[in-house]
């Protein structure tokens, strides 16, 4: 079966989701009609990923519109979720929507009902990362997307992040920092692009603006590099970061690591669950006796209303667990979709900058990302 990235991209390369038209994927919802003085209805399309799960996309054909929608049958308002990407609907609800613009008044509502009653545990999308022929490839460009620069990112972080193909130096086309190798495996990949300089190339993958997802069991088989001032981490932010801002959004840290079996550290070895809003901040430690980082591991959230928790290698193994009733501050866990990030930080606040132990090129791989119904 394809897997639900491949799909995702077939669809969106046959126009699917982009217009909602033709074959299967199907159109819900509004006409896309309007009035001189009232915006178009937004259009509701719909493409399948994998075993009854699909991916929905909202659209007007008025010129600059803001989309508002809800998942829970209530009518939209303008102070509802605005649409800022494709999301995945994987349970029994009923999509509304309406949009707005400056000059004209709000359009009718459109409404798609969906009833897919998938079994819990059912996976309903994933990138298995095995699209690669005989040559390193591209991360599939209708999923992942990229953060680039060397801003520092708000944590003093040191890495310059690579877009795939960047050639801006120090980035390198023929060296690229994130790439889907003939081992079917995903590599994101720290160097230091001229050796006893303080320059160093990385990539911080994301699927925003291309896909996300509210509620449900996310995962990602992953290897993790172990060296001073590497900072992997496999989390969340909310679709509504365009609009609101960091924290307010929500962060979701699934997986974060620093090299924490050296002595300027912890002295054994962790990763880190975490979650971040306005006002709230909580993270808990996975460290078992003989625990390894650099070893295969299976990293995970299990999100539903209300709490999250997080395990490793398997959701019967949760060692983290948050709800809403117990944590200070503002929950926006439940606020609407959120999208992926995969990177792989180089220095910064919490882990420190490289020194003469460093390895580079150090890497993360990733086998695969997946997501299953609760």
């Amino acid at each position: 079966m394809p897997t639900g990235a491949a799909m995702l991209a077939a669809m969106i390369l046959s126009g699917a989701l982009l217009c909602g038209c033709g074959g299967s994927a199907g159109a819900g919802g509004g006409d896309g009609t309007q009035t001189q003085n009232q915006a178009a209805a937004p259009t509701i399309a719909t493409i399948p990923v994998q075993n009854g799960a699909v991916v929905v996309s909202l659209a007007s054909a008025t010129q600059g519109a803001t989309i508002y929608y809800t998942l829970d049958g209530s009518t939209p308002v303008t102070s509802s979720q605005q649409y800022q990407a494709p999301f995945l609907v994987a349970s029994n609800l009923t999509v509304k929507a309406i949009a707005t613009a400056s000059g004209v008044t709000a359009s009718t509502v459109a409404s798609q009902s969906y009833s897919p009653n998938i079994p819990s545990g059912t996976l309903v999308w994933s990138d298995e990362f095995t699209y690669a022929t005989n040559s390193n490839a591209q991360p599939n460009p209708l999923v992942w997307t990229f953060d680039t620069g060397n801003s520092g990112f708000g944590n003093s972080e040191l890495e310059n992040y690579c877009a795939w193909g960047a050639s801006n130096t120090p980035c390198s086309a023929a060296s690229p920092s994130a790439y889907v190798g003939t081992d079917g495996y995903l590599h994101i990949v720290a160097q230091q692009p001229t050796a006893r300089t303080p320059v160093y190339t990385s990539a911080r993958m994301k699927t925003q603006g291309l896909f996300s997802f509210q509620y449900g069991r996310i995962e990602a088989r992953m290897q993790l590099p172990e060296s001073q001032g590497m900072w992997p981490a496999f989390w969340l932010l909310g679709n509504n970061i365009a609009t609101i801002d960091w924290p307010a959004c929500g962060e979701l840290d699934v997986m974060e690591h620093i090299d924490g079996s050296n002595p300027r550290n912890e002295g054994f070895d962790w990763v880190q669950g975490s979650i971040h809003g306005t006002g709230l901040n909580g993270g808990i430690q996975y460290h078992p006796a003989g625990f390894s980082a650099a070893a295969w591991h299976t990293y995970g959230m299990i999100w539903t209303q209300g709490q999250i928790q997080y395990y490793i290698d398997s959701p019967t193994n949760i060692y983290a667990t948050f709800n809403a009733r117990s944590q200070a501050g503002t929950w926006p866990f439940d606020q609407g979709p959120q999208f992926v990030i995969l990177n792989l930080a180089v220095g910064g606040n919490w882990p420190g900058s490289p020194d003469a132990t460093t390895v580079f090129p150090s890497q993360v791989v990733v086998d695969y990302v997946r997501i299953y119904t609760n």
